[in-house]
């Protein structure tokens, strides 16, 4: 995929991601290390990232107004100098808990604009005929940060501690913010738009009554509790039943990561239009069974085989998402739309975290089959809103008949893309939109006066 700056965008992702993923299970394993408690790490998890995700329609409209690289950038600062804040307190014997959830309450108010404007520079840098290579690439990303970070810091964590682990992730949030540096960043100014705030509340109501994303909010909100219970579950047992050490849990969810880049290569060569619900309905199955062997595990060889079928149904569920998000949301909403949407399916991720905490300290087997049962109503519960959302079978065959659609798939050449931004939106968003809601400077985008700002 021979993108400009796509591959300097792709790297950034990787080290950032990277980083993110050593941030992630080093933070647990601190807490659980130096405070010996599952409620406090659950609290940390949660706190970590709660509050940004609440301040994403502000994060998206920034998104969409300042640029998307540059955001990313300031990011990958802010969880540069969290971390290496946090290990030297450490060190310093100076971090009591309440400062410790203060500094990470701080860290997540700008994780939003990282994951919101790096998610919708993939649709802009890559024609839309590559859409599915360039997701399958997007969920690589993912899967490889915790193929690499997560066995990285459990190691880092068991041999030299875990200040070490979390002032290693600088480093890479350094490097990531400078690769980000690179990426060229088609986002142009438009004067005359409303406020922040006014441009905020527009993107909250796009998604609101945008079908599809509604539909996705309802089940991925609701599948994510798992993964926050998981999140603290997995340290816990390891730690305590299995008797095994931090660089266990590291490798434990590297393996995870490698059963996800396998399917999400493979799933990523498949053209995904009108087949989204069934890939992401068949991955929830899967994981939820993979999840109920869990609270009967006995031994590692159980876990890792659990934990390897999560991440292997986790693979064609990203590129169905993340194809199925782009081809449902007009270009000029990309960075309000992305950064909404994915906060809001992310929301289940900390509260299952803050809520295993205590569950944990009762039992563990109590919040590991929680996780599984959570599950399955993400499937069978929200199936049918999955269903509303997604279009139907006849709506993509008509979709794959459109010329504009077909025009936009021919798009190789970057200026193109650009251009095709500039375009109204295309018809299948019509029915998610209602004119008094778009703002002024969309309006005249869709009249074919001044371009909007993507």
């Amino acid at each position: 995929m021979r993108v400009p700056g796509f591959a300097y965008l792709y790297a950034s992702l990787v080290v950032g991601r990277v980083s993110g993923q050593m941030v992630g299970v080093a933070l647990i394993l601190f807490v659980l290390s130096r405070y010996h408690s599952p409620q406090l790490a659950g609290l940390t998890a949660f706190l970590a990232v709660a509050p940004g995700l609440v301040l994403s329609p502000i994060a998206g409209a920034l998104l969409d107004r300042f640029g998307r690289a540059r955001l990313v950038m300031l990011d990958n600062l802010v969880a540069a100098a969290t971390g290496l804040l946090v290990a030297g307190l450490s060190w310093r014997h100076a971090l009591p808990a309440p400062l410790l959830l203060s500094i990470v309450f701080v860290s997540s108010l700008t994780l939003p604009l990282s994951n919101g404007g790096a998610r919708s520079l993939f649709p802009i840098l890559a024609p839309r005929r590559l859409w599915e290579r360039a997701n399958a690439l997007d969920s690589t990303g993912h899967v490889i940060a915790t193929l690499l970070g997560a066995p990285l810091a459990g190691a880092l964590v068991g041999f030299a501690g875990p200040e070490w682990a979390l002032a290693t992730t600088g480093i890479g949030y350094v490097a990531a913010a400078a690769l980000m540096a690179r990426v060229h960043d088609p986002t142009s100014r438009e004067a005359g738009r409303p406020s922040i705030f006014v441009d905020a509340w527009h993107g909250l109501r796009y998604v609101a009554r945008n079908a599809s994303l509604r539909g996705l909010a309802l089940t991925l909100s609701t599948f994510n509790l798992s993964w926050g219970v998981l999140n603290i579950a997995i340290p816990v047992m390891v730690l305590g039943r299995l008797h095994g050490g931090p660089a266990t849990v590291g490798l434990l969810w590297g393996a995870m990561g490698a059963g996800g880049l396998v399917s999400a290569l493979l799933f990523g060569r498949i053209n995904s239009r009108g087949r989204e619900r069934h890939l992401m309905v068949g991955a929830i199955v899967v994981s939820a069974a993979a999840m109920a062997l869990l609270p009967l595990a006995a031994s590692l060889p159980v876990v890792v085989a659990a934990i390897v079928m999560v991440g292997v149904a986790n693979g064609p569920f990203d590129v169905a998402l993340f194809t199925l998000r782009q081809r449902r949301t007009d270009p000029a909403w990309f960075g309000r739309a992305f950064a909404i949407s994915m906060s809001v399916n992310w929301i289940g991720t900390p509260i299952g975290s803050a809520l295993a905490g205590p569950v944990i300290a009762w039992s563990l087997e109590a919040a590991l089959w929680a996780a599984a049962i959570v599950a399955i109503p993400a499937d069978a519960g929200n199936g049918q809103a999955v269903r509303e959302g997604l279009p139907s079978d006849q709506a993509a065959r008509d979709q794959a008949d459109d010329p504009a659609e077909d025009a936009d798939r021919d798009a190789d050449d970057p200026a193109d893309r650009t251009a095709a931004l500039d375009r109204p939106a295309a018809a299948d968003d019509a029915g998610d939109r209602k004119p008094d809601e778009i703002p002024a400077g969309d309006k005249r985008q869709r009249d074919g006066g001044e371009p909007g700002e993507d």
